[in-house]
């Protein structure tokens, strides 16, 4: 079924076809005449009216479609639009047919109308080449190819099969087959013509885009031949080169240009080099390039088939990044100092040197006093200032070769390559640079700082063994009254591993219940009884007799046992308590670390459940360092125990920051006096003067006030004539005695009714 070819193909193909079948209007003029006139000849030769008239039918028709042709191309029709370009298909097919039909008339008229060889041939011979012309011309509408070929072949085939011989009928059939090898022509010409056309199209798409890729592509992109030219060379490849002063770079040998890039200097020469190795072995791999300050560009080399591609990303950005990610791993991000590991990787390097050239190596571990309090009492903001401070005071006071970096929290370390005596005296100058105080958001804090030090003559001793030695050195500063330097000896590496000793030892004491209790009286200064007694833990190691108590609850600090003691005085001193006479309390030391290291509310709850002790018998002792470090939580879980009817008393006032705060934000009960304020008050005015104003403050905020370390009449006569203290501690009455004592001495001073006086002292192993 012959149809319209819009129906077949895309609206871009079929716009260009009608576009063919209308070029070229004044060949199709030209042989629209010649067909005239051949036809007018063959009237005039035969006298033939009807041939006159299929010669002037044909010259009209070749007018017309001329006519026809000009108005098309006036149009203008779109690329795309096809509904136009329809309408111009119809025009052609019957313009086109209607020629067709002429030219096969006039065949049917020379055949059957006249007696003339030469009409019949000048007829067949124009028309077959008519035929040829359709195919050439209109072969992209299949329709109108055929419309035309039937419409000359028909007339003429029928001229022939009536001439009445059978030579002219087999012609005639053969003039059919004609038809369908001429539509088959212009079939595959069409089918040519439009795998051409797309072809071309594709071709001018992927150009398009290949330009675009080319021409938009972040990186810079050179194409070099099978001879090492570059053939392309996009102009973010051009303006990198340029950075280089290298402007010619398209259609130039690459070697040349490598050669160029040599020659400016800025490019390391191996990396030139490589380059060219393995451009020149077409070869594939990276090669980076770095030249001026920052720039880094990485080349990526593909060859296929003698051909190279090479691509120039700029990967500046990316090296910085990994540079600054670098530096933040192996850098304290606050003060900009190499941080631990970093430290440990220096360090090593520098001891290897040392150590094979036999110089002397100093380490020194430096840590900031007080640096906890200066971060609770002003903020992280204001410490975070002061670390960066104190880092570059270090930095300045330290040799220039110093090895200088940042432990961690408030601790910062140094290594460099001094004799013994050099190294005190940088230790001196680190002093010496935090005297002057540190001005931090308009706060101008005094801040020392403690420092190890540890030399190795020939630099042989291990890293770990050099920061265990300074650390023991920094221990024994800050012992020692912090704000100075220690240099390591051997006593403390000895005192080191007594000190571990004890921990391990400690530790086994703990779990296995190996501590006791020992119990202190406080005395009513009035009534003159003991109104409570504060419990205090011991330990008798088996090998190496009692421990101090001001050695072995540091240690218990240190290694997180702590509140395993709290728990367990508390358990057992309220077990003690229970069996006393009358209502005599016992009072419990806890920790700042007992307020995170138990939850003390339910521990007590439970002791007191278990022995029956009244509530109001219990007394918990915190001192000013404890409620500094942990003051929410020590708020919350103080105010909690008060509620319980639990008594609160704040020990060794005066010794910390005496910060009256405290005393009204937290529910105490009791204050208890430092023993620091005793000792002078019988012979110095002021200092008796001090405590008397001391123990006011405590009585006016309606608080019991505790003397402790009463040690002498005297002492005890001033504070009857001149304070108002109600309670006394210390050993003018007893030391500190064991469970099975205690009682007993309750029981005698209670029963005493005379002026107050120290006890018989008594000997308890």
């Amino acid at each position: 079924m012959l149809t319209s070819a819009r129906k077949t193909m895309p609206a871009l193909d079929y716009v260009s076809v009608i576009r063919s079948v209308y070029g070229d209007r004044r060949a199709m003029l030209a042989g629209a005449f010649a067909s005239g006139l051949t036809a007018a000849l063959t009237a005039w030769r035969s006298q033939s009216l009807p041939l006159y008239a299929v010669a002037i039918a044909i010259i009209a028709l070749g007018v017309v479609r001329y006519l026809n042709m000009r108005a098309f191309w006036r149009a203008a029709i779109d690329n795309d639009d096809a509904a136009a370009a329809q309408h111009w298909e119809d025009r052609a097919v019957l313009a086109g047919t209607t020629l067709a039909l002429a030219h096969g008339l006039w065949c049917l008229f020379a055949m059957l109308l006249v007696d003339d060889p030469f009409a019949e041939l000048a007829s067949v011979s124009l028309s077959i080449a008519v035929m040829v012309g359709i195919c050439a011309r209109n072969f992209g509408l299949d329709r109108l190819v055929t419309l035309q070929i039937v419409a000359v072949i028909l007339p003429m085939g029928t001229g022939l099969f009536l001439n009445g011989d059978p030579y002219h009928a087999v012609l005639a059939i053969l003039l059919l087959v004609l038809l369908s090898s001429f539509r088959k022509l212009a079939g595959d010409i069409r089918s040519i013509l439009l795998s051409a056309v797309h072809g071309r199209v594709e071709a001018s798409r992927l150009a398009a885009e290949l330009d675009i890729a080319i021409t938009t592509l972040e990186h810079g992109l050179c194409m070099l031949d099978e001879n090492g030219v570059v053939t392309v060379a996009n102009e973010r490849a051009i303006r990198t080169f340029a950075l280089l002063d290298i402007h010619e770079v398209a259609n130039q040998p690459f070697a040349a240009v490598l050669a160029a890039l040599g020659a400016t200097g800025k490019v390391p020469r191996t990396a030139v080099d490589r380059l060219g190795d393995m451009v020149g072995r077409r070869a594939s791999g990276k090669v980076l390039l770095s030249f001026t300050p920052g720039r880094y560009y990485e080349v990526t080399v593909s060859s296929r088939r003698a051909r190279s591609v090479l691509l120039f990303e700029d990967i500046s950005e990316r090296v910085a990044a990994e540079e600054r990610i670098s530096f933040m791993a192996r850098h304290d991000t606050l003060t900009g100092l190499p941080n631990r590991s970093y430290f440990g990787e220096l360090a090593l390097e520098e001891l290897e040197l040392r150590a094979a050239a036999g110089r002397p190596t100093a380490l020194m571990i430096f840590d900031i006093d007080e640096f906890k309090h200066v971060n609770d009492s002003f903020g992280h903001v204001v410490g975070d200032k002061l670390l960066r401070q104190a880092a570059a005071r270090l930095r300045h006071a330290l040799p220039a070769g110093a090895i200088l970096a940042r432990l961690g929290g408030d601790e910062f370390i140094a290594l460099s390559g001094d004799e013994a005596e050099i190294a005190r005296a940088d230790a001196q100058r680190v002093l010496e640079a935090f005297e002057a105080p540190f001005a931090l958001d308009g706060l101008n804090l005094p801040v020392q700082v403690s420092i190890g030090l540890v030399t190795s003559p020939t630099s042989q001793d291990e890293l770990d063994e050099l920061m265990t030695k300074a650390d023991l050195a920094l221990y024994t500063a800050k012992g020692e009254g912090k704000g100075r330097s220690q240099i390591f000896h051997a006593q403390m590496d000895i005192d080191y591993h007594y000190r571990q000793r004890l921990k391990a030892d400690l530790r086994d004491a703990v779990a296995e219940g190996r501590l006791s209790l020992a119990f202190q009286p406080l005395l009513d200064i009035t009534s003159r009884r003991v109104v409570s007694c504060e419990a205090l833990a011991r330990w008798t190691h088996p090998e190496l007799g009692p421990i101090a108590p001001a050695t072995f609850i540091p240690l218990a600090e240190e290694m997180g046992l702590i509140s395993d003691i709290t728990a367990w005085m508390i358990r057992n001193a309220a077990g003690e308590c229970s069996r006393w006479m009358g209502d005599i309390g016992v009072a419990v030391n806890v920790s700042a670390r007992d307020f995170r290291g138990v939850d003390l509310p339910a521990l007590i709850d439970a002791a007191l459940a278990e022995t029956g002790l009244a509530a109001r018998r219990l007394e918990i002792e915190v001192t000013e360092t404890a409620v500094i470090e942990e003051r929410e939580l020590a708020q919350s879980v103080l105010k909690g125990l008060s509620a319980r009817g639990i008594a609160i008393a704040l020990d060794d006032f005066g010794t910390g920051y005496s910060s009256l705060s405290y005393l009204n934000a937290l529910p105490f009960t009791k204050l208890k006096i430092d023993r620091s304020f005793v000792a002078d008050i019988a012979t110095s005015p002021r200092a008796l003067s001090l405590l008397a104003n001391v123990a006011r403050l405590g009585r006016d905020l309606d608080l019991v006030v505790v003397a402790e370390g009463v040690e002498t009449e005297a002492q005890l006569d001033a504070m009857l004539q001149h304070t108002r203290i109600q309670q006394v501690q210390g050993y003018l009455f007893s030391r500190p005695l064991p469970a099975r004592d205690i009682a007993e001495l309750i029981a005698r001073l209670n029963g005493q009714r005379g002026a107050l006086s120290p006890p018989t002292k008594r000997k308890h192993g």
